[in-house]
């Protein structure tokens, strides 16, 4: 059976980074646009105090 490339462990541990980084980035924005959303929800409502 055929060998796959050879990937020394830097070059591997720098595609885990790079993934890993990606990943955090969408899951950060992701997250981030769904409570801006909430919080704008939250913003708009009137409150009626009684003081």
């Amino acid at each position: 059976m055929p060998q796959m490339m050879p990937i020394n462990w830097i070059m591997l541990f720098m595609y885990f980074i790079l993934i890993f980084m990606t990943f955090n980035m969408m899951n950060y924005y992701i997250f981030n646009k769904k409570l801006n959303k909430k919080k704008k929800n939250i913003m708009n409502k009137n409150f009626n105090w009684k003081w």
